[in-house]
């Protein structure tokens, strides 16, 4: 079965969020000049809008942030204020709200 890696990007330069076009790639790592890549997850929330890497989605009061999680090799959520880190499955994602991208609002979520 084939699996599809979706991104969207930061662009540093212009402070905006794009759909890329074209992702460049060298000795296999993914790169776009002057952009921070953002992957998609694989999941939803409430909404069914796509979840990317740096998204803030809101659980009641509390807000989390995805994040890839290096030493557990997927990815997890953090708490505002240095909350654990925390694995989710998708199901316990779907009840969540998507508020936006830790780039377009950093000030909506406290590290």
């Amino acid at each position: 079965m084939d699996r599809q890696f979706k991104f969207k990007a930061w662009n540093k330069e212009t402070q905006l969020m794009m759909r890329l076009n074209q992702i460049d790639c060298e000795k296999g790592v993914l790169y776009k000049k002057d952009h921070v890549l953002l992957q998609f997850t694989g999941h939803y929330d409430k909404s069914k809008t796509e979840v990317y890497e740096a998204d803030i989605l809101l659980f009641g009061t509390e807000k989390r942030m995805i994040v890839w999680d290096e030493p557990r090799n997927g990815w997890a959520m953090i708490g505002e204020k240095g909350k654990k880190t925390a694995t989710f499955s998708k199901y316990e994602l779907e009840k969540g709200v998507k508020l936006c991208s830790y780039y377009e609002s950093p000030s909506t979520f406290e590290r």
